[in-house]
């Protein structure tokens, strides 16, 4: 049997989409109605293809068990790494009107880069692979390859496709575009920051240790 025949299969209700409107309320802000209506039917997708709700029941993390955030779930980074690019993206097209970035693929790719995660995070997957990683690899795709393909199955442009598997390190092997580099800078330096700032549980120390990142204390 192709693994693929085990994804979940629910139906994508009104409802669901509802509900990304309702986790992802930036979306409402890509211009192209289009472009706008095919994001949201990406992540409506995404959770029918997972034991996922809705996207905020998808965990605060980097990758399954890694990054863990002290509080706040998926939304908390999808929408933070959104307006970290949507902030670069302005301050070079206002510093520089020559300058030709495309604002809506920045919006757009910043709520969609991990919406391949309900897919590495589901609990289902991972039992399936940790219970024999020789037969199904350890994932067997990671979510910025699996968030690709959901992206193209919706029928989103290329780039967008190109930023949800470009914004990992997948993306190392490829010519980033101008608006995945914006993407892909703003989701590390969110990571950063978050451990910068005490925001992540201590099973991160080592992982912030090795890239020269010391937690500074929260605040009392």
């Amino acid at each position: 049997m192709n693994f693929l025949d085990r994804r979940a299969k629910r139906p994508i209700t009104e409802a669901l989409r509802a509900s990304v409107m309702e986790d992802l309320p930036e979306l409402a802000d890509i211009a192209d109605r289009e472009l706008r209506a095919k994001a949201i039917e990406a992540w409506a997708y995404a959770l029918s293809e997972s034991s996922f709700g809705r996207v905020r029941d998808v965990p605060g993390e980097g990758n399954p068990g890694m990054q863990a955030l002290r509080r706040g779930d998926q939304t908390v980074h999808l929408r933070g790494v959104t307006k970290l690019a949507l902030s670069i993206a302005d301050t070079f097209l206002t510093d520089f009107p020559e300058a030709r970035i495309e604002r809506d693929v920045v919006l757009a790719g910043g709520l969609l880069h991990d919406v391949g995660k309900p897919w590495e995070f589901d609990t289902g997957n991972r039992r399936r692979w940790e219970g024999d990683p020789s037969a199904t690899g350890l994932p067997s795709l990671r979510h910025s390859v699996y968030g690709a393909h959901i992206c193209i199955a919706v029928g989103l442009p290329e780039e967008i496709a190109h930023i949800a598997l470009g914004h990992s390190y997948e993306g190392d092997q490829l010519i980033r575009s101008l608006e995945c580099l914006v993407v892909h800078r703003a989701d590390q330096l969110w990571w950063a920051l978050a451990g910068g700032c005490g925001l992540l549980q201590p099973s991160a120390d080592a992982l912030l240790a090795s890239r020269k990142i010391a937690p500074r204390a929260l605040r009392s």
